[in-house]
């Protein structure tokens, strides 16, 4: 395997923090060089990934709203439905992504100077248009409504590339495809896992050419909660490798991060929920992050699942919790960051 010290560490969106500052910094502190990309951390109205879209939706004058929900579990959500007569279109939609950057990326330029980690970029994530459909429009939308949050979502994510070019990544993040294939008996693991893939490489295929990509597989972290559950870990394999085989040619495919705790649960201890691992399949300079840092469970356990993990990919993998942090509270949150660089630092 190559030399340990290159192993990085890899934060997969919110951080804690008061603003996009203090949560940059604070992932500095703890991790500095081992970072290759780094988001500005999803704070305050941003720390619940897509809450506050969809939640802005209610009033908008193409939809009807439908019910209402406070988010305390996965049935306490909003649900919309297209006004009678009206159409939706990805140019009504303003996701916000290109706003925040704008916000945030003058501070990230200064902190990077200041850390001086030149090769540092810029993440910007983008939850897969499938998943912005299924939360605003329930089980029909993933069938019927992607096209205007794909429009949209691709829309920001070439002003956000015009602007920044290659110092930005963007991150697709997709938890319902994954929970698709939880849910899915095994039979339907095949053409489920083309059709969902397709729909996450259609946002790649939409960008500029060139353009940086990691994929953030997900289970769900609504309240610290998954919402699907890997009784092992081929579902991962098998979405992970139909993204893969479908993605575009001229776009750069950096990363394939994948869940191995779940949420509030950390990883399986059980090495057989692992074996599957060993059919991954990525291209020549994609990495593999395993999401398996967790701060409740102990060093030598974690320490022992990632040479299992590193065995069965053939290779040094790079390091992350399951999902962003900003649903644990701040001690959570640090035990976890301190996991990260624990187990990056991780030799033998």
């Amino acid at each position: 395997m190559a030399d340990r010290s290159v192993r990085a560490v890899h934060y997969v969106g919110s951080l804690p923090g008061e603003d996009a500052e203090s949560a940059m910094s604070g992932a500095l502190a703890k991790s500095g060089s081992r970072l290759r990309t780094l988001a500005d951390g999803e704070t305050g109205e941003r720390d619940r990934w897509i809450v506050n879209f969809v939640d802005s939706l209610d009033g908008h004058p193409d939809l009807d709203t439908v019910a209402r929900g406070a988010w305390s579990s996965y049935t306490d959500i909003p649900k919309y439905r297209i006004r009678k007569g009206r159409e939706l279109t990805g140019g009504a939609l303003n996701l916000g992504y290109v706003d925040e950057f704008r916000r945030s990326y003058p501070v990230f330029k200064k902190l990077r100077e200041k850390q001086g980690n030149e090769g540092l970029r810029y993440q910007v994530g983008v939850p897969g248009p499938l998943d912005l459909a299924m939360f605003v429009f329930g089980p029909i939308g993933p069938f019927k409504h992607v096209k205007p949050f794909h429009d949209a979502t691709t829309r920001e994510l070439r002003e956000i590339h015009a602007e920044a070019g290659d110092d930005v990544l963007f991150q697709i993040e997709v938890p319902v495809e994954l929970v698709f294939m939880t849910k899915a008996p095994k039979l339907l693991h095949g053409v489920l896992s083309r059709w969902l893939a397709k729909k996450v490489a259609a946002v790649a295929a939409d960008a500029p050419e060139g353009t940086s990509f990691g994929v953030h597989l997900c289970l769900g972290d609504l309240n610290n909660k998954a919402l699907g559950k890997l009784k092992s870990a081929a579902p991962l394999v098998t979405l992970s490798n139909a993204i893969v085989a479908a993605w575009p040619a001229g776009r750069k495919l950096e990363y394939v991060h994948a869940p191995l705790a779940m949420a509030d649960l950390p990883p399986a201890t059980d090495e057989s929920f692992y074996r599957a691992l060993s059919g991954l399949v990525l291209p020549a300079g994609c990495r593999f992050i395993a999401g398996l840092a967790h701060e409740g469970q102990d060093l030598e356990t974690q320490r022992r699942l990632l040479a299992l993990v590193e065995r069965l990919v053939k290779s040094d993998v790079d390091i992350a919790c399951a999902c962003g942090l900003g649903r644990r509270n701040a001690d959570q949150a640090a035990r976890a960051m301190d996991r990260c660089n624990e187990l990056a630092e991780t030799t033998g």
